[in-house]
């Protein structure tokens, strides 16, 4: 009878493309306990080329464990892997498309041998280990070690007692996630994204980041929060009310801006439907779809995820401006809502969404699209 074993893996790049590296680990089935870890820098690369390496290398960990037959359930928190590996979505950059080759002949190898191997989404919390050995390997470190089941672990098999690791209950990172008041494109419908036009808030936008400012700080507290907002003006004109409010000073990262809409920039909804209905639709639905000169939903994740990492890594209470998309992005990622569904959620233009952070991985979504503070006079 095959071996049942399962593989994490996960990898981050510190910039993307940045200081990148990978981790993995494999851990038997039945009682998942680890046996093996492995982390290793790859150098100056993307998310999701770090992840890829991380999957190979835990498929092979699996083959120096185990070169006779094994059943593999591969585990990521990467949707755009898993569904690449399953064939459910092409493969377009070449670096990942060399990699996912290489990974799918460490497949092939496992099944040749009598095994068989399945690819897993799961929510990054349910990631954190092979997350742990990824940072490990962006800090400097190389893992290649086998592990095995400690005489613990194997007692607790026996007796029927749980192994999984106890959730962190610490302090938690809360972030808190404002969108930008309203634009005159807002206002007609109009798509305004990275490398667009650029507008200002306009007078009832002002007005928005006013009231936002104040409701952040009753919320947070003055003085005792970071602000981060996008590179874009209408976030950063936000952002820059909240600070006035706090009494403290933004910092910029233009990974949380908002989605390059290519040549649809400055164009209205209405005016898109009618005449790219089916583009619109694949820019809703296809994770790999981009306009001329624009972003795809997968690029656009890839950046705000690398943004949200840094920003919740200190620890403590963290504001961020920025902007529908980016906000989805870590919403979704935290409850683990397929792409398909994100735009069941609303965050209307001054809205608070907040969100709780464990050093675990662990998170809690405490609210979504806050709006009481407009309303008021």
């Amino acid at each position: 009878m095959a071996r049942r074993l399962v593989v994490e893996a996960d990898g981050g790049s510190r910039g993307n493309p940045g200081n990148a590296g990978y981790g993995a680990l494999v851990r038997d089935a039945a009682t998942g306990a680890v046996l093996a870890e492995r982390a290793e820098s790859v150098g100056i690369a993307s998310n999701n080329v770090a992840e890829y390496s991380g999957l190979v290398a835990g498929l092979q960990a699996v083959l120096d464990l185990e070169p006779g037959a094994a059943d593999v359930e591969v585990r990521m928190d990467s949707k755009l892997v898993i569904e690449q590996m399953a064939g459910r979505w092409k493969i377009k950059h070449e670096d990942m498309r060399r990699l996912a080759l290489e990974a799918r002949d460490v497949a092939a190898r496992i099944s040749d041998a009598g095994g068989s191997v399945r690819f897993t989404w799961v929510p990054r919390a349910e990631n954190s280990a092979a997350d742990k050995l990824a940072n490990a390997a962006m800090d400097g470190e190389s893992i290649n070690r086998q592990v095995g089941a400690t005489s613990t672990e194997s007692v607790a098999a026996t007796s029927g007692e749980s192994t999984t690791t106890a959730p962190d209950l610490g302090v938690p990172t809360r972030l808190v996630l404002v969108r930008h008041g309203v634009t005159d494109f807002t206002v007609a419908g109009k798509l305004d994204g990275r490398g667009g036009t650029d507008p200002a808030l306009n007078a009832a936008g002002q007005a928005q980041a006013r009231a936002a400012g104040r409701a952040v700080a009753n919320l947070v507290g003055h003085g005792s929060a970071r602000l981060v907002t996008s590179s874009l003006t209408r976030a950063r004109q936000t952002g820059e009310a909240i600070a006035r409010t706090l009494g403290i000073e933004a910092e910029v990262d233009a990974d949380w801006d908002e989605q390059s809409f290519g040549d649809w920039d400055g164009r209205s909804m209405g005016q898109i439907s009618a005449r790219w209905p089916e583009e619109l639709g694949r820019l809703r639905g296809d994770l790999d779809y981009a306009r001329p000169g624009g972003e795809s939903h997968a690029a656009l994740a890839e950046r705000v995820l690398a943004a949200y990492r840094r920003a919740v890594e200190p620890g403590g209470v963290v504001v961020v401006a920025t902007h529908r998309k980016p906000i989805l992005v870590v919403l979704t990622e935290l409850l683990g809502i397929p792409h398909e569904r994100i735009w069941r959620l609303l965050t209307a233009p001054g809205s608070l969404s907040a969100v709780e952070v464990w050093a675990d991985g662990g998170a809690s979504v405490a609210f979504v699209n806050h709006t009481a503070h407009l309303r008021q006079g």
